[in-house]
């Protein structure tokens, strides 16, 4: 009975916990997202543009050539974005030369 007991007792601490979590890194995400947005507008206010990361000529020749996969990979490596963002930066590498073709 007790170790019944003890073991309900941790499964709710460990998702009282993981809310707890989920609500700070929801709340630090929307914090994020502001904060972009609100960059984004300093930056459109004074005319900056960010730069393009070095790198981005052989991403392009890959896009080319039909080398998506590896023009993720290449894209990940010199900006360091994630799977998602990468895989939807070279989708919009790509959207403009297929327009072409």
């Amino acid at each position: 009975m007790n170790t019944l007991f003890l073991t309900l007792a941790l499964l709710a601490a460990a998702g009282w916990i993981t809310s707890t979590l989920n609500l700070k890194v929801r709340a630090l995400e929307d914090k994020a997202a502001r904060l972009e947005r609100r960059l984004g507008l300093v930056l459109d206010h004074f005319g900056i543009e960010e730069p393009e990361p070095a790198g981005m000529d052989e991403v392009r020749a890959l896009v080319r050539d039909g080398r998506t996969v590896s023009a993720i990979k290449v894209y990940r490596q010199i900006t360091g974005a994630g799977l998602a963002e990468a895989k939807r930066a070279v989708e919009a590498l790509e959207a403009p030369a297929a327009a072409k073709a």
